[in-house]
């Protein structure tokens, strides 16, 4: 115990003010680097995702642009946009919402950093299949031994991830009072079949089922929200006044420090649109584009798609309801059915939420099996790839077995590996991604602004 105790201690601090200065910090950097082009393109880079999602594809690629998004998105829209949210809020406060949307603007510069580069240094793999991922580029960075560290610390930090997904939906599934190994079950038949088809099946069922399921919840979410209409202004004012001070403790929440708030707001917006952590260029790789940039735009719809809209009703959606004071932080992940119950009722609320996570985990953890899938195959090989798909999927078991407190600990600690490596990557290898952002920018074919620009 006194191992884990210094794990979680260890964790703690890392999410503290080191990453905070790592990822807000480096965000920042990138963004006055790329020159803000998230908050001065943003229609244009709004226009060309969300306005052509089922255009036909166009490049080199193994599938579509959107499809690959998709993929990535799948990977971040999953568990924690429902749990990870009240998980933040029951550690740090209402206070740490805040950090996460400051987390996802800056990360907007980030994200489409790791994905230019991911398309710049992909490559083919024995079945012409595009394969990439921060480990290559990283490969290519100025210290090359960091590509070997952050794909075996990636290939290690799949596995409690999965496990964590895996108990937040056993856990609302049981709060409805179906039996949990009936429910693993089904969850375990329904992942093998969609990962044991490779990346076009995952993309293909990615594509499908991740704008059904975000619009899906995004509605339930807004009913609910309505509902509580009244408590809207105190929930906004709770999350600004908390992001810069201490949250009293009120009802069943024991309270939080400044600190506490600014930890688990960074940390759960990381884990909500992976800003940092490199892993979505595994999917992006794939896509079917002609220059970089074209899929890097990709990066501020995820964000804006996951961040900004989806853990967004999720936060209000627990705030507005009192989730947050009425239900035991230990058991976090039931607080948005709790939410949804307080105006659907125990059987529809519930059970939309628990539909809602069975989509979002079932996408999440297809995902980043293939994520930790193509770490293994980087270093050991394709033979070793498939071995750990089968460790991967034994971690889908453990996942009741665990507890949902110590696991995030630790999986924070482990996603810190993840992050610096990353982090110190990219922003040394910053230069070639304004070049890559500017053959974008400055090109009529791809930004019709760029014409009048030269001109003048």
């Amino acid at each position: 115990m006194n191992f884990i105790n210094a794990l979680v201690s260890i964790s703690e601090w890392l999410w503290g003010y080191p990453l905070l200065i790592i990822l807000v910090g480096g965000g920042l950097f990138l963004t006055v680097r790329l020159g803000f082009f998230q908050f001065r393109y943003l229609g244009h880079i709004l226009k060309n995702t969300f306005g052509k999602m089922f255009q036909k594809a166009e490049g080199d690629g193994t599938v579509s642009a959107f499809q690959a998004a998709t993929t990535a998105l799948a990977s971040s829209i999953g568990g924690s946009s429902i749990v990870g949210v009240p998980v933040a809020i029951a550690l740090g406060g209402p206070g740490a919402i805040f950090w996460m949307w400051i987390t996802a603007l800056v990360g907007c510069a980030t994200k489409f950093t790791e994905i230019v580069l991911g398309i710049k240094y992909r490559q083919k793999n024995k079945d012409g299949d595009y394969v990439g991922g921060a480990m290559y580029y990283l490969k290519n960075s100025p210290l090359p031994w960091l590509g070997t560290f952050f794909a075996f610390m990636l290939m290690v930090e799949v596995a409690p991830s999965i496990s964590t997904q895996t108990l937040t939906f056993i856990q609302n599934c049981e709060n409805l009072g179906l039996n949990k190994y009936i429910s693993l079950g089904a969850l375990l038949v329904v992942v093998c079949l969609v990962v044991f088809g490779g990346i076009k099946k995952i993309a293909s069922f990615t594509e499908k089922l991740v704008p059904l399921m975000a619009a899906l919840y995004i509605i339930g979410g807004f009913i609910v929200i309505f509902a509580h209409a009244s408590e809207v202004p105190a929930a906004f004012g709770a999350i600004f006044k908390n992001a810069f001070s201490a949250t009293a403790a009120t009802g069943g929440f024991l309270g939080a420090t400044l600190a506490e708030g600014i930890r688990n707001g960074i940390a759960r917006g990381c884990y909500s649109n992976e800003a940092g952590m490199g892993t979505a260029t595994t999917a992006h790789a794939s896509a079917s584009v002609e220059i970089p940039a074209q899929q890097g735009i990709w990066a501020i719809f995820e964000i804006f798609a996951n961040t900004i809209i989806v853990c967004t009703v999720t936060a209000l959606v627990v705030l507005v309801s009192g989730a947050w004071t009425h239900i035991d932080p230990k058991l976090a992940a039931t607080m948005p059915a709790y939410a949804f119950e307080t105006v659907l009722g125990k059987t529809i609320g519930g059970g939309f939420v628990s539909l809602a996570l069975l989509m979002f985990v079932l996408s999440t953890i297809i995902v980043i099996i293939f994520f930790g899938e193509k770490q293994a195959e980087f270093l050991f090989g394709h033979t070793f790839s498939i071995i750990m798909r089968f460790v991967y999927i034994g971690f889908i078991i453990l996942g009741v077995l665990l507890n949902l407190e110590q696991l995030y600990s630790l999986l924070d600690l482990m996603l810190a590996f993840v992050v610096i490596p990353n982090m110190i990557g990219i922003l040394m290898m910053s230069k070639e991604a304004v070049d890559l952002k500017d053959e974008y920018f400055s090109n009529p074919k791809y930004y019709p602004g760029a014409k009048k620009k030269i001109q003048a």
